[in-house]
């Protein structure tokens, strides 16, 4: 088994280090100080174009996108340091194009399609979402109740879908729907292929979320979507779906290693200079169990990572992994973000300072692409018979 990246992988996450420490950081009083006052904290449309000329010109687009379509084709294993950098800092900025939807159009494609939407998205061209979740359905397939029914060589979609990041910029979402009328939505889950102009999709809500996060809530009301636009084979639209749901909670588990380093970081930094009752922060045993235990967390959250994305590369079968690691992931950075902000007492609860938005982001995580609880039972199912 070897344990150390090879040298191309370590270069560009060394070089990813470098984009956010020089470009994200910097940007990070002007996004406290806009989520303070109640504004949107999300990056500017300046600061967004800005960073995106920097980084293409870094050669940091389309990092995992076919070589068969001009990116690069990293595997899995390249990705988590450049997740976990970027999952350092509140100034949240994707590398284009969005790896999980280019993963599940990557695997689904026709050369139609593939022409239409898959290359150009691959180039960093376009931006899309992905619209799964409704309203009341939480996170049970059996439960989604948009339908699509044929009419002629269109489909026609009738429901709502919430939860959708970046629903109201995207040129088109990737769609998931039901086709089977016999009440087994997962067998007859189908995705589409839906512009932003498409006649009958509209969103509805904007929805604010923690840390400054947004999403929104879409209507599907006789949206007539041409037959070529169906995503992959009709009612097989589950597995794709995984291979994305998979890609994002590789992403996430990143994420949180990145965040809960930042406040190990910035624990460590801290404690040795405050002084209360006569000592330092850092000779309190509390302060030295906190910093002990979070840098082993997040040393074996790590080692998770790393170990789940190379099955993935390998084609190996990650449910089980993958579940764990969500689960593990964010539980552990949200512990050790929450020890960061004690140990800075009151400081650590002002909007001053980077770690209630860190806590917010891991917090969000906790629910999106399956809560934590959703993941026990897979995990559980896995590795027993749960059924009645």
């Amino acid at each position: 088994m070897h344990f150390e990246l090879a040298e191309e992988h370590r270069m560009l996450q060394d070089l990813v280090q470098k984009f956010v420490r020089d470009e994200l950081i910097p940007l990070e009083g002007a996004v406290l100080a806009r989520e303070a006052s109640g504004q949107d904290a999300a990056l500017t449309a300046v600061e967004r174009a800005r960073l995106d000329k920097i980084s293409k010109d870094l050669g940091l687009w389309s990092l995992d996108a076919p070589e068969s379509e001009g990116g690069m084709g990293m595997p899995y294993v390249a990705l988590v340091g450049v997740n976990e950098a970027l999952g350092s800092t509140i100034a949240t900025y994707t590398l284009p194009p969005d790896s999980p939807n280019l993963q599940m159009l990557a695997a689904t494609v026709n050369d139609e399609q593939r022409e239409a939407y898959l290359a150009p998205y691959a180039r960093g061209e376009t931006i899309s979402a992905i619209g799964i979740s409704e309203p009341g359905a939480g996170a049970d397939p059996a439960g989604m109740k948009t339908k699509a029914v044929r009419d002629g060589d269109d489909w026609i979609i009738n429901g709502r879908k919430i939860w959708i990041t970046r629903a109201a910029e995207a040129d088109f979402t990737i769609l998931m729907a039901t086709t089977n009328t016999e009440g087994n939505a997962k067998a007859g889950m189908t995705a589409f292929l839906v512009d932003r102009d498409n006649p009958g999709f509209k969103v509805v809500r904007r929805i604010p979320m923690l840390a400054g996060e947004v999403t929104y809530e879409v209507l599907l009301e006789d949206c007539r979507v041409p037959g070529w636009k169906l995503l992959g084979a009709e009612g097989q639209g589950f597995g794709p779906m995984q291979i994305r749901l998979g890609t994002r909670r590789m992403e996430m588990a990143a994420w949180c290693i990145g965040a809960a380093q930042r406040a190990l970081d910035m624990m460590r930094d801290y404690a040795p200079q405050r002084r209360t009752f006569g000592s330092r922060l850092s000779e309190r045993q509390s302060i030295q169990w906190w910093v002990a235990d979070g840098a082993t967390k997040i040393h074996a959250c790590r080692l998770m990572a790393y170990h789940c994305a190379w099955k993935l590369d390998q084609g190996m079968d990650v449910r089980t992994e993958i579940s764990m690691l969500k689960v593990y992931a964010t539980e552990m950075a949200q512990g050790v973000i929450d020890n960061a902000m004690q140990c800075f007492g009151a400081m650590g609860m002002t909007k001053e300072m980077p770690l209630h938005m860190l806590a917010g982001r891991v917090r969000n995580m906790r629910i999106y692409d399956g809560p934590s609880e959703v993941h026990r039972m897979v995990v559980a199912r896995n590795l027993m018979d749960t059924r009645p």
